[in-house]
């Protein structure tokens, strides 16, 4: 299996990973951090989808996609920080004031999961930061140890998959998901 990152610029590749089945259900979409509170408790059902294909149109895409042939594996959702909810997150700390990327979210399809595709995915949403000017990339991980991780709370990726890409912990966060702290993981690009 070759595993090729691209941008997340097909919308219905996009859907084939993060949409819900169901066109009018209120799912994610990966929007939760992408756009402020207000505006997310506003789209509803298929306004959602309508939202995120808008965003597939436009430069730089959404994020990156993972393919293995033609068919969509994997997503990671990849943007400036300041365009998303961290910018002004009190519990994710600003470690300086570069214009860094942040990573928040990365999903693997059913059926294709631990085949190293979340570590393609990484790799990819890197290639693809530097490739639009990123000074550094962050994510936010959960820091579970050797704990096993509820697969729906999963999507923030584990500490251990960003080392092996190189981040480093460059700080503690007050973050907690599924009971497990988040950290703040950084790759310098310059």
């Amino acid at each position: 299996m070759v595993i090729e990152v691209r941008p997340a610029s097909v919308f219905e590749d996009v859907r084939a990973l993060v949409g819900p089945k169901s066109p009018g259900a209120n799912v994610c979409w990966c929007l939760s951090y992408r756009i402020p509170s207000k505006l997310n408790n506003e789209l509803r059902g298929p306004a959602r989808g309508e939202y995120v294909a808008g965003l597939c149109r436009t430069e730089p895409p959404p994020g990156v996609l993972a393919y293995d042939g033609d068919e969509p594996v994997g997503w990671a959702a990849v943007a400036p920080r300041a365009d998303t909810s961290f910018a002004r997150n009190r519990k994710i700390p600003h470690v300086d004031d570069l214009p860094v990327w942040s990573l928040w979210c990365i999903r693997v399809r059913p059926g294709h999961r631990k085949q190293g595709i979340s570590h393609a995915l990484i790799a990819g949403a890197v290639e693809f930061a530097r490739a639009h000017g990123a000074p550094a990339i962050e994510a936010y991980p959960l820091d579970n140890g050797d704990a096993k991780v509820d697969l729906t709370m999963a999507y923030a990726g584990i500490r251990k998959n960003f080392e092996r890409a190189g981040f480093v912990h460059a700080a503690d966060t007050t973050s907690v998901l599924a009971g497990h702290p988040r950290v703040l993981m950084r790759l310098d690009l310059r």
